[in-house]
């Protein structure tokens, strides 16, 4: 079955920079018109021109491709669901659907023409296998690009029972939550399939991206840039894979590392690297149950709070402006859950709450986490506040948070000694296109800025309220910014 979408093309031509830049789309649909077969979908994506003469038929460009991943959506009105498509593709060239039409019969061609005319259509299945079959005729580059689209919309669930997937899981977590931050497109990331070894890393699965190259000489090899910053870890018990994403002249580095087989990891980590500021954050990851939302503090993770305050020492004060931060706090925990099915928000990260490491000493020592019987308890009803996704990213995005002064030797020696320890570790360094070594502070800022000011419009300021005063206590000041409406 096949989703085919059409849109004007001057509406088209209006967000086509949103698109390249995010590579996903959504859009709304009748009810009644979704497909009952809820698994990903290949979707069309077409243009739509109306001719100057009012009795002729409009034309139809196909301009993208993707992945209707959800089809069942979410409901956005009494008959109406919101459906998304990623990952999305740019065709490899605009083709005329007249051009495609001719190797259909002319009872597909006027079917299809008839179904265009609605913005959102799932084809019937035969019609649709015909109409790939019919774009994989157009040549290499396009067979290419729908192969990947194929294994995308294949690609299974992860199953939650299984030790092997929920590794992968979180190592598939934190690569968006370092693209989110970088803002790189997250669509490169979801071509995946299983890797032959349960111990392998996630990012061994992953189905490289056609380049404009290989799509050219119709080369069906794959070659991407080396690493510059990151290298392959040495040793008979290490298993890394390192892939490099490139976008608007930038490029960062994602490396997945494991030290130790899959029943000896003791979570994930993710190390971001942001090298021109000389800047790491650390994520470790923590699995909330998807139905109570909390888990016990044992001895096991007061000692990984132990080890993590070690790490927090890592770095020198600031000494210039660019090196001002929030807070002291580098690392934190996030404590992330995750469907029962296995199908996390194809959008971004998964949900969960990020915990600042002061801040949860702070929790530990406050009637707040106490349980029942006494214990100690991490979770939504246990931490009034907290950073979600997006507040987490936008502080890391603008050198809000993180270490100040940390060399390259640094950051790998850090990696190699939580891979040890039993992590499996997400290295991801954020560099420049090698004129020189990344962005600097006020072009990443005049970057953040404009590509904030480019989503939101800009709104009528509120009344400014005037608030109780109210003593600062010493160590809270930071963390009494972010008060009210945190939960996920």
């Amino acid at each position: 079955m096949v989703y085919a979408i059409s849109l004007s093309a001057a509406e088209l031509d209006d967000i086509d920079w949103q698109l390249q830049l995010d590579q996903f789309m959504g859009k709304t649909m009748g009810s009644s018109l979704r497909s009952q077969d809820l698994s990903p979908q290949v979707t069309l994506v077409f243009a739509r021109t109306r001719p100057t003469s009012g009795t002729a038929a409009p034309a139809y460009q196909l301009r993208w491709l993707g992945v209707v991943k959800r089809p069942k959506g979410k409901r956005v009105a009494t008959r109406d669901a919101l459906i998304r498509v990623e990952p999305l593709w740019r065709s490899p060239a605009p083709v005329e659907l007249a051009k495609v039409a001719a190797s259909l019969s002319q009872e597909d061609a006027t079917d299809l023409t008839l179904m265009l005319s609605s913005e959102v259509a799932v084809l019937p299945e035969e019609l649709g296998q015909r109409l790939i079959a019919a774009l994989r005729e157009q040549g290499p580059r396009f067979a290419q690009l729908l192969d990947r689209l194929t294994s995308v919309a294949d690609q299974a669930p992860f199953d939650s029972s299984r030790i092997e997937d929920r590794s992968w899981q979180e190592q598939y977590d934190s690569a968006r939550l370092a693209l989110s931050i970088g803002e790189f497109p997250l669509a490169p990331l979801s071509a995946w399939r299983r890797p032959s070894s349960r111990h392998d890393t996630y990012l061994a699965g992953l189905i490289p991206e056609p380049t404009e190259q290989s799509l050219i000489e119709h080369d069906a090899a794959y070659s991407m840039p080396g690493p510059r910053l990151l290298q392959p870890w040495d040793g008979p018990d290490f298993r890394c894979d390192i892939h490099v994403f490139e976008h608007d002249g930038r490029r960062i580095e994602v490396a997945n590392v494991n030290a130790t087989p899959v029943e000896g990891r003791l979570g994930s980590d993710l190390i971001y690297y942001h090298e021109a500021t000389q800047s790491f954050v650390m994520v470790q990851y923590k699995r909330l149950p998807p139905v109570e939302r909390w888990i016990y503090v044992d001895d096991r993770l007061r000692g990984q709070l132990d080890r993590l305050e070690a790490v927090a020492r890592i770095g020198r004060p600031a000494h210039a402006p660019h090196d001002w931060r929030l807070g002291s706090d580098p690392c934190f925990l996030k404590l992330a859950y995750w469907p029962e099915d296995g199908r996390a928000d194809p959008g971004g990260p998964a949900a969960g709450m990020y915990l600042p490491l002061s801040y949860v000493r702070l929790l530990l020592q406050d009637d707040c986490t106490r349980g029942p019987n006494g214990g100690r308890r991490l979770g939504y009803d246990y931490a009034d506040r907290h950073l979600i996704n997006s507040q987490f990213i936008e502080l890391v995005k603008h050198g809000l948070a993180g270490t100040v002064g940390t060399s390259r030797e640094e950051l790998l020696a850090l990696g190699t000694e939580r891979a040890m320890e039993g992590y499996s570790v997400t290295i991801a360094a954020e560099l420049g296109d090698g004129r020189h070594p990344g962005e600097l502070v006020r072009e990443r800022q005049r970057r953040a800025n404009s590509r904030t000011a480019g989503k939101r419009q800009p709104k009528k300021p509120a009344p400014v309220r005037k608030k109780p005063h109210r003593p600062v206590i010493e160590g809270q000041l930071s963390w009494d910014l972010f008060e009210g409406g945190f939960a996920d």
